[in-house]
C-alpha cells in the first residue's frame, strides 16, 4: 500500500472519529457524557478506517447508537455487577460497556439455544432475570435484542432463526414484567460476523444474541 493511500485512510478515520465526538451532547448522568444517535456508529466506522476492517468495526460500533434516538450517559456499575453475579461469567456471557454508552450482554449460543432452535436454555434464565430486574427498577432504561447466526445454511433460514432468537429474549423479559414498549428486537442473520466463519470456533462465536441496554433522556 502506498504511503499516500495510508495517509488518506488515516485522515478519513480521524475525520469520522472527530464527527462522533462532535455529536456528543453536553449533559451527563452518572459521570458519563451523553452521546446522540449515530455517534457510536461513527466511532465504529472511524476505527474501521484506522485498523483496516471497516465492516467489522462498524458493526461493533453501531450496536444501538444509530437507532436509539438519543442515548444518554449512564453509570452501569450496579447493573453490570448484578448481571455478572447472576452467573453470566460462568456461562461465558460477556458484559461490556460500549463506546456508544450502552451496556452489551453478549450471549453465546452454547448457553442460550440448541442448534437450529430458539427455545431459551434454563441455565440462561437467571442472567435474563437480572436484566429484567434492572429494566423494571430503572424505567429510564431500554433494551434491544439482536440475533446473529453463522453463515451455514441459507440466508432465509438464518435470518428467520436470528429474528426468532432475538424475540425469544425480549418475550422472556416481557414475561418478567418489563414493559414491551421498552424492548425492541432485530435479526441480522449472518451479516455481522465477529469471527471467521470458515472455522468451527469462528462459527460458534458468530452464533449469538447481543442484548444492549441503554438509557434515554427522561
Amino acid at each position: 500500500m502506498k504511503v499516500s493511500t495510508r495517509m488518506t485512510r488515516l485522515a478519513c478515520g480521524l475525520g469520522a472519529l472527530a464527527l462522533a465526538v462532535g455529536c456528543t451532547a453536553t449533559g451527563s448522568q452518572g459521570g458519563r457524557t451523553a452521546m446522540g444517535a449515530g455517534a457510536g456508529a461513527a466511532v465504529g466506522a472511524g476505527l474501521g478506517a484506522l485498523i483496516g476492517d471497516s465492516s467489522r468495526a462498524a458493526a461493533i460500533g453501531a450496536g444501538v447508537g444509530a437507532v436509539a434516538g438519543g442515548i444518554v450517559g449512564y453509570n452501569w456499575a450496579g447493573v453490570k455487577n448484578d448481571v455478572e453475579q447472576s452467573g453470566a461469567s460462568g456461562l461465558g456471557v460477556d458484559v461490556t460497556e460500549m463506546q456508544d454508552g450502552s451496556l452489551r450482554v453478549n450471549i453465546p449460543s452454547n448457553v442460550s439455544f440448541d442448534t437450529g432452535k430458539y427455545e431459551l436454555k434454563p441455565e440462561l434464565l437467571p442472567v435474563l432475570d437480572s436484566v429484567a430486574r434492572a429494566l423494571v427498577q430503572h424505567p429510564e432504561l431500554r433494551a434491544k435484542s439482536i440475533g446473529h447466526t453463522d453463515s451455514t445454511g441459507s440466508m432465509q433460514v438464518n435470518q428467520t432463526l436470528s429474528v426468532n432468537r432475538a424475540n425469544a429474549v425480549t418475550n422472556y423479559l416481557t414475561s418478567r414484567g418489563v414493559p414491551a414498549a421498552h424492548l425492541t428486537s432485530e435479526g441480522r442473520g449472518p451479516n455481522n460476523p465477529v469471527a471467521d466463519n470458515s472455522t468451527a470456533e469462528g462459527r460458534a462465536m458468530n452464533r449469538r444474541v447481543e442484548l444492549y441496554l441503554y438509557a434515554i433522556q427522561q
